[in-house]
């Protein structure tokens, strides 16, 4: 073990993490405990709210039942006649009533009653003197509240014999006269079929009328447990909520009832149990900090003085000390690390020396570029026309020549990188000038400009390279030679260059594919290299040049797709084809 912790750092982290990590283990024990509580504890919440709309809805059912029976049966003509004591037959009406209560024979007895209270109809066997009064309770209720249903609890949920609520609502004939009253009555085990699976096992439903005296409860120790406390926090003033730790209740007023929803259900993880996994996690933790102290306290011992010597040596290196060198004879990991440490020093101390040396050639070469800007290739060419052409003819196409040079020498020069359609295509113009002159115009040029893209921003110098090229390779020995530039738009936000000449044209393998050659080793035929690299860099493979037959199937056709920019933005903002 004395060997493991002389010659390997790794072990000496490992052992001292494994002790140290408890304490944040624990903690995070701690923490997913009590998260753990509070997401049972809000899955509790989320179940009890799905129970109650649950509950809501199936009284929801209830309500709307009511209603949509009490439409079809005051709709119905035998109904109306037999409520109002015209004879008819019982066959008929009952017929009636079982159809019209389809909707909500199951949740109860819906019964018909006449305009004095008298039982007439059920869809159950009834004592056939029934009645209610007219002048009190649920008929007068129903009485007074303009043809909506009431619902009225009963005076003692303990007699089985009478219904736990009563539904009434008064029955009209199309004119709006009242005819009678369709009540439902409601019972226990019919509450029971209404909310069934409506919530868990483990939950607890209590139905309360607005007075909070209770009308059903699945579970009768609600009625001692719960009920008091609540009616005693109604009374008080205070929250309706349940104060039992180890409960989660939701309280909730039925709008078409005016019933509350009471509804209970346990916590997954009551406060009993939360007080003994705490206790358990302190005294663990308390066990862990001492444990891991005392590992630390040693371990600290052995690894401080060698970082405290790294320490100083990297202050030594912020210092812009690159001499500076560490004991590298440690055999553990913090000597591979200060090994490490001189090797970088070293390898900043080379780079240093490897970057002034780069930044001397890149001047040199910077300045080479700026040399090249004075020296388009095809000068040479021209200056050497002049110079025979002055010779041998003695005619004043020098002097026009010189002019077009300086024009174009001048825009070469410049150090815009993108120039107007209609600066470009001037300069061109020179050049054509100079080479009709060297070729006693054996060739033609024409131009197809689309009205618009004059403004358009494009890099310079790329027309006339391609015109060069179609030129000296593609026109010479042919009769009748002609160069067309044409530019148009390309959908919305682009233009299309093409440049056609009816040459010589183009091998096979390049015919009806993107420019792919490369820079010649011994510089010549740089244009159309140089153009496709520009447009390749500016916008991307999308716009790098395409190498076709020209048409009916003679000469070349070199085609370039540009993204069209307004003149006015110097950072070339994109704008549409038709301006």
């Amino acid at each position: 073990m004395k060997h493991i912790f002389q010659h390997s750092f790794r072990s000496r982290l490992l052992i001292s993490f494994l002790a140290v990590s408890l304490i944040p283990l624990l903690i995070c024990a701690t923490l997913l405990v009590q998260i753990t509580h509070l997401r049972m504890n809000q899955q509790t919440r989320e179940n009890l709210q799905t129970e109650v709309q649950n509950v809501s809805l199936s009284l929801d059912r209830l309500a709307a039942g009511l209603a949509d029976s009490a439409s079809l049966l005051q709709d119905t003509p035998v109904i109306r006649q037999a409520l109002l004591g015209s004879k008819s037959e019982d066959t008929s009406v009952n017929s009636a009533l079982f159809t019209g209560t389809e909707q909500i024979r199951d949740y109860g007895v819906a019964a018909l009653y006449d305009l004095s209270g008298n039982l007439r109809y059920s869809t159950r066997n009834s004592p056939s003197n029934q009645s209610l009064p007219t002048n009190w309770g649920v008929l007068y209720s129903a009485g007074q509240n303009a043809g909506e249903p009431v619902y009225m609890a009963c005076q003692d949920p303990s007699d089985s014999t009478q219904p736990l609520l009563q539904a009434a609502v008064v029955l009209k004939s199309p004119s709006g006269r009242s005819v009678g009253y369709l009540v439902l009555e409601i019972y226990q085990k019919d509450f029971q079929a209404l909310f069934e699976g409506t919530y868990g096992t483990q939950s607890s439903l209590l139905l309360l009328n607005r007075y909070w005296h209770p009308i059903y409860t699945s579970q009768p120790s609600l009625l001692e447990d719960l009920v008091p406390p609540l009616r005693s926090q109604l009374f008080s003033g205070q929250s309706s909520t349940d104060s039992d730790k180890d409960y989660a209740s939701s309280i909730t007023v039925h709008p078409a009832t005016g019933l509350y929803l009471v509804l209970r259900q346990p916590q997954l993880i009551s406060q009993g149990t939360m007080r003994i996994l705490y206790t358990v996690s302190i005294f663990s933790a308390i066990i862990c900090i001492a444990a891991a102290s005392i590992v630390c306290v040693k371990l600290s011992r052995q690894i401080s003085s060698p970082i405290r010597d790294l320490q100083q040596a990297f202050s030594k290196l912020e210092e812009d000390d690159l001499n500076v060198q560490m004991d590298d004879s440690r055999q553990d990991e913090l000597g591979q690390l200060v090994k490490g440490f001189n090797s970088m020093v070293s390898a900043l101390k080379r780079n240093r020396e490897d970057l002034v040396r780069n930044q001397r050639e890149l001047n040199q070469t910077q300045i080479r570029m700026l040399q090249a800007q004075l020296n388009p290739h095809f000068l040479c060419n021209t200056l050497d026309t002049m110079k025979w052409i002055s010779k041998i003819n003695h005619v004043p196409q020098v002097a026009e020549i010189s002019a077009d040079l300086a024009d174009i020498l001048r825009f070469c020069i410049s150090p815009e990188e993108f120039v107007p359609l209609a600066r470009e295509l001037a300069v061109l113009e020179r050049y054509i000038d100079i080479q009709k002159i060297r070729l006693s115009d054996d060739f033609a040029y024409e131009t197809s400009v689309q009205e618009g893209l004059y403004r358009c921003m494009i890099p310079k110098m790329i027309l006339q390279p391609i015109v060069e090229n179609a030129i000296i390779h593609g026109l010479q020995g042919v009769n009748n030679s002609v160069v067309k530039v044409e530019i148009a738009p390309a959908g919305t936000s682009h233009i299309r260059i093409t440049v056609t000449d009816n040459g010589h044209g183009l091998p096979d393998d390049m015919i009806g594919k993107p420019y792919q050659k490369k820079r010649s080793p011994d510089g010549k035929h740089l244009g159309l290299y140089n153009v496709n690299l520009i447009l390749t860099k500016h916008f991307g493979q999308d716009s790098a040049l395409h190498l076709d037959v020209g048409p009916g199937g003679i000469g070349t056709a070199v085609t370039a797709t540009l993204p069209v920019y307004m003149e006015e933005n110097e950072h070339a903002e994109s704008i549409d084809c038709g301006r």
